[in-house]
């Protein structure tokens, strides 16, 4: 029970936390990080309940919900970061922004032996010369 309390405290303050708002220039891509991390929080707890209620002792074992809800934390971040950043930096309306590169991976096959092989790729600039 006290497992219990202690999930409802930290998603409360989670919650709390993440929904407060202040004008900064970067602020919408720490918001749609912070909001994947508590989407995937919710999700992960309710992943973590369910697993929970197929067990012997469902109460015994409240600390599935724990570990869905901080698996589903990583996961909403991982997202976020990778959804909001494009390229390490950017150059829009004569302004630099420096942010995480999305690293994506590519399939490239080789013209002399026909094998396939998956490159990882990550944009480190862009911008628009006018």
């Amino acid at each position: 029970m006290k497992l219990f309390k202690k999930f409802v405290a930290v998603m409360t303050l989670v919650s709390i936390f993440s929904t407060a708002s202040s004008v900064f220039a970067a602020d919408e891509p720490i918001r749609e990080v912070f909001t994947d991390a508590f989407y995937g929080a919710a999700i992960g707890g309710l992943v973590g309940g369910a697993l929970m209620v197929f067990t012997h002792k469902p109460l015994d074992n409240l600390n599935y919900i724990a570990y869905g809800a901080a698996s589903g934390v990583l996961a909403g971040t991982a997202y976020g970061l990778a959804k909001s950043a494009r390229a390490f930096a950017e150059v829009e309306n004569g302004r630099i922004k420096v942010a995480f590169p999305t690293i994506t991976p590519e399939l490239i096959v080789s013209p002399s032996s026909k094998q396939t092989i998956v490159a990882w790729k990550a944009e480190l600039i862009r911008g628009s010369f006018n």
